[in-house]
């Protein structure tokens, strides 16, 4: 938003205030080079009007201590300046800062026009903006000015469509299809009333009208066994159309990104198709030629087309491209909340503990097979009655806070539950391939290999599975892909591990409900329920079978995009339903404690030094995480020489930075806070192995940043930097978003908050700041380090929300507080108040098409697009490649594949426009 406005800043009544620097709209803006060196801003107030009137006051309403006014009368209300016609008066700011950032200041100059006379007075605004810079912020400025993405209106186009060849495979699938997917289409009435927020406005045809009502009321009523298909298949609706509206503002974007994928596959899997049409076709009809993938590669991918495409093809033939959604995942889903209710298991999804039985003593004491265990009487309760199946036919919870080891609690859990019993089929998921692999990995370490599988999607790249698990896959090196097995095959395992979508073909191939004895889930809180449930509700037998759940309801949970399935609960996890609206899984009001019959929380945490706990601690778990993390490892940067209080390794640095955006990019960056970091990065690495610091190598550092664009432009600050770019192992050093972090850690973890609006307007409720709006976010962020967290950030935007109000409330109580001195500094509510009582306004700038989705996550779906070069491979296989290379301008902040419906298997995110077809060789690159 701008401070600018047509009342405040014009000048009026004859009075004109100009000023030694440049003005524009009202606003002054310097550019201070040297810190603790003062720079003065003259200011001339002239009376051009033919009478005289009086200069009665001026102050800055925004009062920071770096700014000081001066003037040679010591103008005040009681001491009034007389201006008569033609008169000139100077009034001196005075900037001096100590610190790098973006200073603003509002200063208000007071009239009457006559002194002794009832008038009112009438006032004048300008608003200074000191900015000082170093040679690095200057390069991480903007690109090119911003200008925010319009979406046009989508006209639809009729269309006759050419069918491609899909991938023929010379092999037999072994496992055969027994329950087969519907498609699971959505009624287009309900298109429109998303369309219309589920409104009854003029634009519903009479059909939807029609079905408003029992639409509204489905989504009203609270989730229950009698409503759990029709609901859930509403929002995965809901949530395949908001997908489709997307894709669709991407491909009627008059500019469209690319960007280049470096040492990642193309966005597309096997199979996936493409949908392409000539740039020059115009009249309709127009022919969309359909291509399938047949083939990823590395920097490369192969299409199959028409006969009738190729047959016509001449070189250098453009072509508009546009990428589908692929709806696999979701029909799944769809799926799983079918068979849930028709195999009835409404005791595992809304359990009342009924026909559980008291809780039993256990027989033999459990010979653990992780030893550190014994010492954890959480983690080893919580194995206990997983093995000894206490919940049955409840959904067993092990709440995990951050470093508190329930990936392990459940490995050992499954190790238990395979050694004690002989008769035992173990199924074990994961949201995400590389937690699947984590599961199998340790799994592994003592169970016979010829007992325990690795289940991976076709689509997987072979050459991103752990060298490990290569010999406990399906991957077939004679085939050179991966195959089902037979159903006999899978059956013959006892453990098998798989993510949630892919145990979806578990239950395609006709497994019998039953035949695993438990089902396990890590991470499930990453998932939304029809995901977590797309393989247990077609195998799990409610009787005799068990579930187990391992998260953090406190953590990110899934990424969605749809407002309204997210408002009605389809971004709600299993995991999170069940301790938030369940009986069973809440705490006890006399006891304060969990029932161990269904829920254990572990509460030795294994990471972090207190210092770095205590808050996340208190806000999120109660006060019960207890410091077990290893003593030399969380004191080794306690006597690091830059913190601001010895002993204490946990460091806020309030920056005055300034939040841009560039081009058409709606994400934000900030580049005070990116040279706030740099310099941290340079201390940390020029004082390691010193002064009896630990060696700290790269890989020990993590920086992270809600915005994608603060992501690039620190990547961008460290390869400018000679002394951090020519270390050897600096591309080890990971910056990513929070979601990219969510189950790691480092020794060292940077944050930078980037939003830093000081613009004297009403902002919006949510200040449109990431982690402000997301305690979650919050939680995973400050919860990363092991021994040192630095945190950059605007204390005066970010002590607008409570969460972090306590945070650098405890930093200063603690003295780990350090930069600028915001004191003394105010807010924009509490400008825009002072404005108002002047009867001042000041307009907001006003920015359309853009959502805060895009402007916090910036989905690479949105906008995206660019000029490609398709040469072919066969007559009818065709290989993408950009020309030129220019990446992306605004890519995601979402790691790899998205853990949300429908984005598990495809990234359906780029609209590539103009594609260019040549008859040449087919090995090239993206």
């Amino acid at each position: 938003m701008s401070p600018t406005g047509r009342t405040s800043s014009q000048d009026k009544q004859g009075v004109v205030i100009t000023s030694d620097h440049k003005t524009a709209d009202g606003r002054i803006s310097f550019v201070v080079e040297r810190l603790q060196e003062a720079h003065v801003v003259k200011m001339y107030i002239q009376n051009t009007g033919p009478g005289a009137l009086n200069f009665t006051y001026y102050t800055a309403l925004h009062r920071i201590r770096c700014f000081s006014l001066a003037d040679e009368k010591r103008v005040t209300r009681a001491c009034p300046l007389l201006l008569a016609p033609g008169d000139r008066y100077e009034v001196e700011v005075q900037f001096v800062s100590l610190h790098i950032g973006y200073f603003p200041a509002t200063m208000v100059f007071e009239f009457k026009p006559d002194p002794i006379a009832k008038t009112k007075p009438f006032y004048i605004v300008r608003f200074l903006e000191a900015v000082t810079w170093t040679k690095l912020t200057v390069e991480l400025g903007p690109v090119s000015p911003y200008k925010p993405y319009q979406s046009s209106t989508y006209r639809p186009v009729d269309t006759m469509v050419e069918e491609g060849e899909p991938p023929e495979s010379s092999i037999t699938p072994m496992l055969k299809t027994v329950v087969r997917l519907r498609e699971h289409d959505y009624p287009f009435y309900l298109k429109e009333i998303g369309k219309q927020r589920v409104e009854d406005t003029e634009f519903l045809s009479p059909t939807a009208k029609q079905q408003l009502s029992s639409v509204r009321s489905l989504l009203e009523a609270p989730l229950t066994a009698k409503n759990y298909t029709k609901r859930f298949q509403l929002l995965l609706h809901l949530e395949e159309i908001q997908m489709e509206v997307d894709i669709r503002n991407a491909r009627s974007s008059s500019f469209c990104r690319f960007r280049a994928w470096q040492r990642t596959a193309p966005p597309v899997l096997r199979g996936d198709h493409l949908r392409v049409t000539k740039a020059e076709d115009t009249e309709q009809p127009i022919t969309v030629y359909k291509g399938y993938v047949h083939r990823v590669e590395l920097e490369s991918v192969k299409l199959g087309f028409s006969k009738k495409l190729v047959k016509n093809f001449i070189s250098n033939m453009k072509f508009n491209v546009e990428f589908t959604i692929n709806r696999y995942p979701l029909k799944l889903q769809h799926r799983a909340v079918e068979l849930a209710i028709r195999h009835h298991l409404g005791e595992v999804l809304f359990p009342t503990g009924s026909r559980t039985p008291a809780l039993p003593q256990p027989k033999t004491k459990l010979s653990l097979y992780d030893r550190k265990l014994e010492n954890n009487p959480e983690q080893r309760a919580a194995v206990q009655h997983i093995v000894s199946g206490v919940s049955r036919p409840a959904p067993y919870l092990v709440f995990g806070p951050p470093g508190t080891g329930k990936t392990v609690t459940l490995v050992e859990a499954i190790k238990q539950v395979h050694k004690m019993s002989a008769s035992a089929c173990i199924l074990a998921c994961a949201p995400s391939n590389s937690a699947a692999d984590l599961l199998c990995e340790r799994v592994q370490e003592h169970v016979d290999a010829n007992l325990l599988y690795r289940l991976y999607a076709s689509s997987r790249d072979p050459r991103t599975v752990p060298r490990n698990l290569q010999k406990c896959c399906n991957w077939d090196p004679s085939q050179d892909c991966f195959l089902f097995p037979s159903r006999e095959t899978l059956m013959s395992y006892k453990i098998t591990v798989a993510t949630v979508v892919t145990a979806g073909k578990l239950v395609s191939g006709g497994l019998p409900q039953g035949h695993f004895s438990h089902i396990f889930v890590d991470e499930a809180g990453h998932a939304v329920e029809p995901e977590c449930i797309i393989g247990m509700a077609g195998l799990l037998h409610a009787e005799t079978g068990q579930l187990v759940l391992a998260g953090d309801p406190k953590q990110l949970g899934p990424v969605l995009r749809s407002p309204l399935a997210i408002q009605h609960g389809l971004g709600l996890s299993l995991l999170e339903r069940l301790m938030r609206d369940n009986p069973l899984y809440q705490k006890d009001e006399k006891s304060g404690r969990f029932n161990p019959m269904f829920v254990t929380k572990l509460l030795r945490n294994y990471r972090s030094h207190p210092a770095i706990l205590r808050i996340p601690n208190e806000l999120f778990y109660d006060g019960e995480l207890q410091v077990f993390a290893h003593q030399e490892l969380r004191n080794s940067y306690c006597a690091w020489e830059h913190l601001p209080k010895q002993g204490f390794p946990l460091v806020f640095h309030g920056v005055m930075g300034k939040d841009e955006r560039e081009a058409n990019s709606p994400s934000f960056f900030n580049v005070a806070e990116i040279q706030v970091l740099v310099d941290y990065l340079r201390k940390l690495l020029q004082t390691q192995g010193k002064k009896g610091l630990a060696t700290l190598s790269p890989k020990d550092i993590g920086i992270i940043a809600p915005y994608r664009k603060q992501v690039e432009k620190i990547q961008k600050a460290i390869r400018s930097v000679k002394e951090l770019n020519q270390l050897k192992d600096i591309a080890e050093l990971k910056v990513g978003s929070v979601e990219e972090f969510q189950g790691q850690e480092r020794r060292v973890i940077m944050v930078s908050a980037v939003r830093s609006s000081i613009n004297y307007v009403k902002m919006d409720k949510d200040f449109s700041i990431g982690f402000l709006t997301n305690e979650k976010r919050f939680n995973v962020a400050v919860t990363r380090a092991k021994a040192l967290l630095i945190v950059v950030g605007n204390p005066v935007i970010l002590n607008k929300d409570p969460t972090w109000e306590r945070f650098i409330s405890y930093c200063c109580e603690e003295k780990g507080y350090t930069g600028f001195d915001y004191a003394d500094a105010e807010g924009e509510s509490d400008v825009v108040t002072r404005l108002a009582a002047l009867s001042i306004q000041v307009e907001p700038e006003v920015e359309q098409g853009e959502s805060k989705i895009q402007q916090h996550l910036d989905p690479e779906w949105r906008n995206c697009g660019s000029v490609l070069c398709c040469r072919t491979v066969t007559p009818s296989i065709w290989t993408p490649t950009p020309q030129p290379a220019r990446p992306c301008l605004d890519p995601p902040a979402l790691p790899g594949p998205s853990h949300s419906p429908g984005l598990n298997h495809c990234h359906p995110t780029h609209l590539r426009a103009g594609w260019r077809f040549t008859r040449q060789d087919y090995r090239v690159s993206w």
